[in-house]
């Protein structure tokens, strides 16, 4: 019998620092959160790609791109599907951002957000400020259920 892996981890508290990690990207190249010190970050775990929240989550966050942008939000969607999938998906749909990929599950798991039935991440959405600190945090109860951009931004538009 194989047993599934188990996150002992919980996500990180609003007022902690944001666990460091650095993933690979559909761009081919490593994107390290540390590195965006000094910026605004939305980490956007995600379930999976091709799926039809998935699908419509990031296609309504590419319509609404500007709006990111003007508030000076580093956006970084997470996965666990391989970066040929989300390099395909990205691509498919014209989104304006890179999509990171989370393979072997191991950020997802630091950010307490595997679903482990399925072994994907669920849903769930990290405001990192400037100075690395999380701001806001919201992990969906349902992978099917997903936060509108406009309750992201007024998130955002809290901080400023």
């Amino acid at each position: 019998m194989t047993s599934v892996t188990q996150s002992s981890h919980a996500p990180p508290a609003v007022g902690t620092v944001a666990p460091d990690f650095s993933l690979p990207s559909t761009s081919g190249e490593r994107v390290t959160l540390s590195q965006l010190r000094g910026k605004q970050v939305l980490i956007a775990f995600f379930p999976l790609a091709f799926s039809p929240t998935c699908t419509a989550e990031l296609c309504e966050m590419r319509d609404d791109w500007g709006d990111f942008v003007a508030r000076g939000v580093v956006v970084l969607p997470i996965s666990v599907d391989s970066t040929y999938a989300l390099k395909e998906y990205k691509q498919k749909y014209n989104m304006k951002v890179d999509l990171l990929s989370d393979f072997k599950r191991e950020v997802t798991i630091l950010y307490g957000v595997l679903n482990e039935d399925r072994f994907f991440s669920n849903r769930a959405y990290f405001l990192i400020d400037a100075n690395g600190t999380v701001r806001w945090v919201h992990v969906e109860e349902n992978p099917s259920l997903k936060r509108t951009n406009q309750e992201i931004l007024d998130e955002v538009d809290r901080l400023s």
